[in-house]
């Protein structure tokens, strides 16, 4: 039971799925998961059990379902099921339930210790013959490495799993590790790849009549044909899921299959089928989905009239979506080009400055969910380092060569001296020293080569350093938080929440996680940096700014550089960082308790010193009076991380000026 489980809550969405629906799908599926009973009423029946298998087999049960709701008590009751598993010699429960911590650390985000577990938990199993656990920790350890970027790792678990079910003669479980397969292929863009391995589930699926799992099947596989430009097989492939989700009544599953086809539609330019299809969806009965899902559709037709240029007909659409952004504003982080659908509908309709401002939307959206130029620096960086490992390969072959010109010389020369021995020994001595001198240069140039060597291996592993935790910060923390927003969102959709209260805590909870990926964002640029430029730090100061002054054009902003700063200087990715952290807190500071009505960052120099200085004209705050808070606390942190100074003047209804002198 726990296995099937596990799988069905691993299913990984594909990349082009919207993921605004990922958290409707888990609450439609965790709910099967819970009992009526209350946990914790299961959890004192249990321990009440006598028989230590059967409770810890219960134990099992109650720590993984309690991972969902009370990640605490879960593991509570799974240390304390290892306790009595170890102390009685249970074998089994110990092993499932160091599978389930395994669980645990995974859904809570510690992708390191659920590795550590899921490996544990396998070696158990393999040291006591229990197959069924170890093909569970196998496909765990796929689904763990997977959630953290390593897609190589990833597979290699999961064709393992699937050797394993060949092993037993398992088919009907080897469709999973498949379609697992398959979904990675896909997420790594390798879709002909990802056709074949998808095809061989679907297969498996169809000779076991599990036509829930074929509707998936045939959505993957409609999706790498669409990837590849195979429309006409695509379409086919959507109609079988749409067919056949119909015939199941799995509503959720046809009009998302449905989408997908009059999307094909629109590319084979079958504007007519695909706005009929579209309009079927808009249209479905209101008991089988909310308003909030069809922002997409909308956002799909008025693309479709405009590529028929019929602005007047898009606008229509338009409205639709916009009134639904107004009670779902955050809708329109699930469709990014929607601004850019209307920028250019409003263009047809010759409303320019219009048109303007949604580009302008479209463009600070597409910012606030990723940075390009953060994702190109990634790039770049990534090519440096492939470019500088070529170049390292290259010059290992250069020595290999160069070593074997020494030894074919060596021989030529002594050849050469033997036979003149016979003739003249000043010959023979001039030919010796002749060796000498051209091994001595051989030598030299060998030196030199394994010190350029030395030089390249200790950059390309300081460089494979700073990107793997580039791409641990991208790819790990910046993903789960957009999956918290995302979540989060669609909590107030999957459930119909009234409260008033709820709601704001969670609207308050998405608005940190999106604070906390601008962050994350401006570490990964320091960290991608090995000197930061006083003009690059100026603009980002100057960005944030502009958008500080957005969220409260009451307040006049104003940013000043001396003449007497040399703006030829550079910083350390530290100094930099830290110098933009400490201002970013002190105008957050400002615009949440001093009620300004005015802002100021200045920069100068005093003594041969850069000194900034952040003033407002708000309520001010005795000083002495004042235990510092995070804020307050943190800035002075970063001053002493960099060698500067912090001051902090202040009174009530005299402002607040916060001083940072660098010293040199």
């Amino acid at each position: 039971m726990v296995k099937s489980i596990v799988s069905f809550i691993f299913m990984r969405i594909p990349n082009n799925f919207n993921m605004k629906k990922i958290l409707l799908f888990l609450a439609l599926t965790l709910p099967l998961l819970v009992v009526s009973q209350n946990l914790d009423s299961l959890y004192q029946e249990a321990k009440k059990i006598k028989n230590d298998s059967t409770k810890l087999f219960k134990y099992n049960a109650i720590a993984f379902k309690s991972i969902f709701s009370n990640p605490d008590n879960a593991i509570k009751i799974i240390k304390e099921g290892k306790t009595i598993a170890q102390e009685k010699n249970e074998n089994y429960g110990l092993t499932i339930l160091t599978n389930t911590q395994g669980i645990y650390f995974d859904v809570t985000g510690k992708s390191d210790s659920a590795k550590l577990y899921f490996k544990k938990a396998l070696k158990l199993s393999q040291d006591f013959g229990f197959e069924d656990v170890a093909a569970r920790c196998v496909n765990n350890l796929g689904m763990a490495n997977w959630n953290s970027g390593d897609f190589q790792t990833a597979l290699n678990y999961f064709f393992e799993s699937l050797k394993m079910d060949d092993a037993k003669g398992n088919r009907k479980s080897s469709a999973s590790s498949l379609n697992n397969i398959g979904l990675i292929y896909q997420e790594m863009g390798l879709n002909e790849k990802a056709l074949e391995y998808h095809s061989r589930a679907l297969k498996i699926r169809q000779e076991f009549n599990m036509k829930n799992a074929q509707i998936a099947s045939y959505n993957n596989i409609g999706i790498n044909l669409k990837e590849i430009n195979r429309l006409d097989e695509a379409e086919e492939a959507y109609k079988k899921g749409v067919a056949l989700a119909k015939a199941e009544t799995n509503l959720l599953e046809y009009y998302r299959l449905l989408e997908n086809l009059a999307n094909v539609y629109n590319l084979q330019d079958k504007s007519d089928l695909a706005l009929k299809t579209y309009l079927e969806i808009i249209n479905r009965p209101k008991t089988e989905g909310s308003d909030k899902t069809l922002f997409s559709v909308y956002n799909n037709i008025t693309d479709l009239y405009n590529g028929r240029n019929e602005p007047k007909k898009a606008m229509i659409y338009i409205k639709k979506a916009l009134e639904l952004l107004k009670q779902y504003p955050s809708l329109e982080n699930s469709v990014s080009d929607f601004y850019l659908n209307s920028a250019e509908t409003n263009f047809r309709l010759q409303n320019y400055n219009i048109a303007r401002s949604q580009k302008k939307l479209y463009v600070q959206l597409k910012d606030s969910i990723f940075s390009n130029e953060m994702a190109k620096s990634m790039a770049d960086f990534e090519v440096k380092y492939e470019t500088e490992k070529k170049e390292r390969q290259i010059l290992e072959q250069r020595a290999k060569i160069a070593e074997n010109e020494v030894v074919i010389q060596k021989r030529n020369y002594q050849i050469y001296g033997a036979l003149a021995l016979a003739l003249i020994l000043g010959i023979l001595g001039y030919l010796f020293y002749n060796q000498q001198r051209l091994k001595n240069q051989q030598l030299e140039k060998e030196n030199q080569l394994r010190d350029a060597l030395v030089k390249i291996e200790t950059q390309n592993k300081l460089q494979e350093q700073r990107l793997r935790i580039s791409r641990d910060l991208h790819d790990n923390i910046g993903a789960q938080l957009t999956f918290i927003i995302s979540s989060i969102d669609n909590l107030k959709y999957g459930f119909n929440i009234d409260d008033k209260k709820l709601n704001s805590k969670l609207e308050t909870i998405s608005s940190f996680a999106s604070s906390t990926i601008r962050e994350l964002r401006d570490t990964i640029w320091a960290m991608n940096k090995d000197r930061i430029s006083f003009e690059d730090l100026q603009i980002r100061i100057s960005n944030f700014i502009d958008k500080a002054n957005l969220s409260d054009a009451d307040i006049a902003f104003s940013f000043t550089v001396d003449n007497s700063v040399d703006t030829s200087k550079s910083f350390t990715s530290v100094e930099g960082m830290n110098i933009y952290r400490v201002i970013q807190e002190a105008i957050n500071n400002s615009l949440k308790y001093a009620k300004a009505s005015e802002i100021r960052v200045e920069f100068f120099e005093e003594n041969s010193n850069l000194k900034l200085k952040i003033l407002d004209n708000g309520n001010g705050f005795d000083v002495k009076k004042t235990t510092d808070g995070n804020g307050l606390s943190n800035m002075k942190k970063r001053a002493e991380e960099i060698n500067a100074n912090l001051t902090i003047k202040s009174a009530p209804a005299n402002g607040t000026q916060i001083s940072l002198i660098l010293n040199k």
